[in-house]
């Protein structure tokens, strides 16, 4: 299992938005790789950049406060599970997504469109 996180500037703290988020915790059976988010810099479409890229790089979980609808599809496509983040340490969302208590993301938004 391939776990994704969208990280704050800090490398450490969840991002409230996904598709801008400025790195990316990748978690593969305990191995943990921070990224950078090719699609944070997008002058538009970049919940489905993003979305791809995680495709892409075989994620199979996704734990984020938010996600769009345009992206939540690519997700959906590919098979991936979304689960909400509750905790602003990614660590602890790891934790509480190995324990098996996310509840999952069901509520996706129409998009921020170049807003960050």
């Amino acid at each position: 299992m391939k776990i994704a996180i969208p990280l704050d500037e800090n490398k450490t703290d969840v991002c409230m938005v996904l598709a801008r988020a400025p790195y990316f915790l990748f978690w593969n059976d305990g191995v943990e790789t921070v990224v950078e988010n090719p699609a944070a810099a997008a002058q538009g479409g970049a919940g489905v950049k993003a979305a791809q890229f995680l495709v892409d790089s075989a994620v199979t979980v996704l734990i984020t406060p938010r996600c769009g609808q345009n992206a939540a599809d690519v997700f959906h496509a590919a098979g991936m599970k979304i689960y909400k983040s509750a905790n602003q340490a990614a660590a602890d969302d790891l934790a509480a997504c190995r324990n098996g208590t996310l509840e999952t993301l069901t509520n996706f938004h129409g998009g921020f469109h170049g807003i960050r």
